[in-house]
């Protein structure tokens, strides 16, 4: 299972007092040397963290992948220039996405904006609860994967709670390979429930942002990545 590291919250950090540091793209680029399999940044329409001019250095410097997560709008899919981008749905209000897309009622909408990515070589995910209609809708419009909403799963109050959405994740990760789609899946995952989530067989990688952001606060960026990546490779 691949570990892709958002740093979306560094960026945030960054514009807390308008000053240049800590850099995402700095932050993005020691995380690789320390054992991340690619790199995931949100451009929101309101560039309340990473900027363009975050996007374009990522893009030329990082060695491993790129994702960019962007709502199908035209401005934004008009930056995304030779990265993976993960459509996802996007509310000015929210603090982080909320949910996943609803590929059914905007169907239209999300094949002209696969359509054009896919003219410029890109890979597009969409960011999808684990519902079974919603998977076959995203296959009609040819995305090449899927991120698995996992937000319902990190936040369950319950074990039997925890259990039930971990079944549900399951199947729609084990229905999603079957279509032909790769499939990813992020939201909530940390340190604590990321090694029961590890049981889902079909899940090509994980992407995780906050809870190693917080835990390099205080151990360090360098042993935040390899604690994570140690759980994720002792699946």
């Amino acid at each position: 299972m691949r570990f892709t590291l958002n740093v979306d919250h560094v960026a945030t950090l960054r514009n807390a007092r308008g000053e240049q540091q800590p850099d995402p793209v700095t932050f993005a680029l020691m995380a690789e040397q320390f054992g991340v399999d690619g790199v995931v940044v949100h451009l929101r329409e309101d560039r309340r963290h990473v900027n363009e001019r975050d996007v374009r250095l990522l893009r030329e410097m990082i060695t491993t992948k790129l994702d960019l997560e962007m709502a199908a709008v035209d401005d934004i899919i008009d930056i995304a220039c030779d990265v993976l981008a993960t459509l996802v749905p996007e509310k000015r209000q929210e603090l982080t996405t909320e949910g996943g897309l609803n590929v059914i009622d905007n169907v239209d909408q999300l094949k002209s904006a696969i359509e054009r990515l896919h003219e410029a070589g890109i890979l597009v995910s969409l960011f999808v609860e684990p519902d079974i209609e919603q998977i076959d809708a995203s296959a009609g419009i040819e995305a090449d994967m899927i991120e698995i909403h996992t937000g319902n799963y990190a936040n369950a109050e319950t074990e039997e709670e925890m259990f039930e959405e971990l079944d549900r994740i399951r199947l729609a990760a084990r229905h999603a390979k079957k279509l032909g789609l790769s499939v990813n899946a992020g939201h909530g995952l940390n340190y604590n429930n990321i090694t029961d989530f590890l049981v889902v067989d079909d899940i090509d990688e994980v992407s995780i942002g906050q809870a190693v952001i917080a835990r390099s606060v205080f151990v360090g960026l360098e042993k935040a990545v390899k604690e994570m990546r140690e759980l994720i490779n002792n699946r």
